[in-house]
């Protein structure tokens, strides 16, 4: 028996995408995945896709963003190189809240951007859904789902005849 990557079934239409993502979702399928020319509205809650992390990465980086931007300004005019500027104390903390808020919104935007590719595991030139009979259609008005291997429930003819049972164009098998 070779290996594979899984199982991927063709439908004309997003209502048939999005009803066969609900039903293999209810009968346990957990790692699959959607494909379709344009977003299909509740295709990511019928694969069960609720959470992600990138709204706490954002947090994280809003953080030490501001942080990093009011510890290097007390660093700077408390420690470093104090200046007396018109009797007002070193640690004049309402002069310090532009560049802490700059700092806070930059760290929180490249922490966005970096966590968006590193959780969605970009640049990816090569996946084996790739290899997949028509996949090249995904892009224009055919859509797939796929159900990966590596799935607990996942059983090579067990799965080819669920996915059958819900009257796709037709269901390939996806090398790696």
């Amino acid at each position: 028996m070779s290996a594979l990557y899984g199982l991927m079934a063709e439908f004309d239409n997003p209502e048939d995408l999005v009803r066969a993502a609900r039903r293999a979702y209810q009968q346990g399928y957990r790692k699959m995945d959607a494909y379709s020319p344009y977003p299909v509205e509740g295709l990511a809650d019928a694969i069960g896709f609720r959470h992600t992390r990138i709204s706490l990465l954002v947090l994280m980086g809003g953080i030490i963003g501001g942080l990093s931007g009011f510890c290097l300004q007390y660093w700077i005019s408390v420690i470093d190189y104090p200046l007396n500027v018109g009797g007002r104390p070193y640690n004049s903390w309402p002069s310090f809240i532009p560049v802490t808020f700059e700092l806070t919104v930059l760290f929180g935007a490249l922490a966005a951007v970096l966590g968006m590719l590193g959780l969605n595991r970009l640049p990816m030139p090569y996946h084996p859904v790739f290899n997949a009979p028509r996949f090249a259609l995904a892009t224009r008005d055919r859509f797939f789902l796929a159900i990966e291997a590596g799935d607990p429930q996942f059983d090579r003819e067990q799965t080819r005849r669920f996915l059958e049972s819900l009257m796709p164009q037709g269901v390939s098998e996806v090398e790696p």
